[in-house]
Order: C-alpha cells, then structure tokens, then sequence
C-alpha cells in the first residue's frame, strides 16, 4: 500500500477544490515488518503467556502471599 504525501505536481481537479480540500501528494511505499517486529510479536506473547499463568498459580492458592 501507499501514503499521500505531499506535491506541487498536479494541477488537475481544481475545479473540484471548491467543493472539498483536495489531498496533494506523492504516494510513498509503506515500511515493511520485519525481523524485529516479529520478535516484539514473540516478546509480547510470551508476557501474555506468563501473566495468565502467574494469575492460574495465584488463583489456586486463593491469592494469598505469605512473605517468610
């Protein structure tokens, strides 16, 4: 996919400028995911994972914390 971004190119459809502002601008590729967006996925699964699992551990022991 592609961005508006900003242009002084285009002229056509003045006509229609007085009806609704009119976006101008040259299309810019979209940055792509990679590596290190996966392993951000990865990162905030396995918090997930371990915060439902800590909140299973805690349920059975009817949330009670003994320090000592």
């Amino acid at each position: 996919m592609s961005r508006l971004r900003s242009s002084r190119a285009s002229n056509a459809g003045a006509s229609r400028s007085a009806a609704a502002p009119r976006q101008r601008g040259v299309l810019v590729q979209a940055p792509k995911s990679d590596i290190y967006v996966a392993l951000l996925g990865i990162s905030l699964a396995a918090l997930l994972i371990g915060c439902i699992l800590m909140t299973i551990l805690l349920m059975q022991y009817e949330w009670k914390v003994s320090v000592g």
